[in-house]
Protein backbone atom coordinates (compact mmCIF):
# COMPACT_ATOMS: atom_id res chain seq x y z
CA UNK A 1 0.00 0.00 0.00
CA UNK A 2 1.00 3.55 -0.58
CA UNK A 3 -0.15 6.50 1.54
CA UNK A 4 0.70 10.03 0.59
CA UNK A 5 0.51 12.34 4.06
CA UNK A 6 0.80 16.14 4.29
CA UNK A 7 2.78 18.61 7.48
CA UNK A 8 3.48 22.01 7.76
CA UNK A 9 6.71 22.96 9.06
CA UNK A 10 7.22 26.43 11.12
CA UNK A 11 7.78 29.45 8.93
CA UNK A 12 11.26 30.29 10.22
CA UNK A 13 14.32 28.89 7.99
CA UNK A 14 16.39 28.41 11.12
CA UNK A 15 13.72 25.78 12.69
CA UNK A 16 13.35 24.74 9.26
CA UNK A 17 17.31 24.06 8.77
CA UNK A 18 17.24 22.55 12.14
CA UNK A 19 14.23 19.57 11.33
CA UNK A 20 15.96 19.03 8.00
CA UNK A 21 19.51 17.92 9.64
CA UNK A 22 17.61 15.37 12.44
CA UNK A 23 16.28 13.84 9.11
CA UNK A 24 19.61 13.70 7.84
CA UNK A 25 20.31 11.35 10.56
CA UNK A 26 17.61 10.04 11.95
CA UNK A 27 17.74 8.14 15.40
CA UNK A 28 18.05 4.42 15.03
CA UNK A 29 15.56 3.53 17.11
CA UNK A 30 13.17 5.80 15.02
CA UNK A 31 14.04 3.58 11.85
CA UNK A 32 13.43 0.65 14.09
CA UNK A 33 9.89 1.29 15.08
CA UNK A 34 9.33 2.16 10.92
CA UNK A 35 10.25 -0.90 10.05
CA UNK A 36 8.42 -2.61 13.05
CA UNK A 37 5.25 -0.71 11.71
CA UNK A 38 5.23 -2.62 8.68
CA UNK A 39 6.67 0.37 7.17
CA UNK A 40 8.49 -0.69 4.37
CA UNK A 41 9.42 2.49 3.12
CA UNK A 42 9.49 6.16 3.49
CA UNK A 43 10.03 9.77 1.86
CA UNK A 44 9.96 12.53 2.84
CA UNK A 45 9.99 15.88 0.60
CA UNK A 46 9.53 19.67 1.56
CA UNK A 47 8.28 22.69 -0.54
CA UNK A 48 9.24 26.10 1.42
CA UNK A 49 7.24 24.99 4.85
CA UNK A 50 5.33 22.06 3.40
CA UNK A 51 6.08 18.95 3.79
CA UNK A 52 5.06 15.41 1.94
CA UNK A 53 5.66 12.08 2.95
CA UNK A 54 5.44 9.20 0.77
CA UNK A 55 4.86 5.67 2.64
CA UNK A 56 4.82 2.34 0.98
CA UNK A 57 3.73 -0.42 4.04
CA UNK A 58 2.93 -4.02 4.08
CA UNK A 59 -0.51 -5.17 3.04
CA UNK A 60 -1.39 -5.71 7.23
CA UNK A 61 -0.08 -2.09 8.15
CA UNK A 62 -2.54 0.47 9.86
CA UNK A 63 -2.42 3.87 11.36
CA UNK A 64 -4.22 2.48 14.37
CA UNK A 65 -1.35 -0.54 14.84
CA UNK A 66 1.28 1.87 14.19
CA UNK A 67 0.19 4.39 16.35
CA UNK A 68 -0.43 2.37 19.51
CA UNK A 69 3.20 1.01 19.07
CA UNK A 70 4.47 4.34 19.23
CA UNK A 71 2.52 5.02 22.12
CA UNK A 72 4.05 2.31 23.86
CA UNK A 73 7.68 3.27 22.46
CA UNK A 74 8.97 6.01 24.80
CA UNK A 75 12.25 7.00 22.27
CA UNK A 76 9.36 7.16 19.38
CA UNK A 77 7.37 10.04 22.22
CA UNK A 78 10.91 11.95 22.66
CA UNK A 79 10.90 11.90 18.76
CA UNK A 80 7.77 13.41 18.29
CA UNK A 81 7.70 15.54 20.80
CA UNK A 82 11.08 17.27 19.83
CA UNK A 83 9.74 17.45 15.94
CA UNK A 84 6.71 19.12 17.21
CA UNK A 85 8.65 22.31 18.26
CA UNK A 86 9.33 22.28 14.11
CA UNK A 87 6.00 21.53 12.74
CA UNK A 88 2.62 23.09 12.69
CA UNK A 89 -0.57 21.37 11.85
CA UNK A 90 -1.69 21.46 8.08
CA UNK A 91 -5.46 24.01 8.34
CA UNK A 92 -8.56 21.76 8.96
CA UNK A 93 -7.55 18.66 11.22
CA UNK A 94 -8.37 17.74 14.40
CA UNK A 95 -6.20 19.58 17.50
CA UNK A 96 -3.21 17.45 18.26
CA UNK A 97 -3.32 16.16 14.53
CA UNK A 98 0.15 16.05 12.89
CA UNK A 99 0.61 14.30 9.38
CA UNK A 100 -3.15 14.18 7.50
CA UNK A 101 -4.05 11.39 5.22
CA UNK A 102 -4.45 12.93 1.31
CA UNK A 103 -6.58 11.51 -0.95
CA UNK A 104 -5.17 10.59 -4.19
CA UNK A 105 -7.19 12.10 -7.05
CA UNK A 106 -5.15 11.70 -10.32
CA UNK A 107 -3.19 8.09 -11.57
CA UNK A 108 -1.86 8.11 -15.07
CA UNK A 109 -1.83 4.34 -15.08
CA UNK A 110 -4.87 3.50 -13.75
CA UNK A 111 -8.14 4.12 -15.09
CA UNK A 112 -10.74 3.82 -12.08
Amino acid sequence: MRYCLALDLKKDATLIAEYEKYHRDVWPAIKNSIHDGGIVDMEIYRLEDRLFMIMETKPDFSFEKKGAMDAANPEVQRWEELMWQFQSPVPGGKPGEKWRVMDRIFSLNQTT
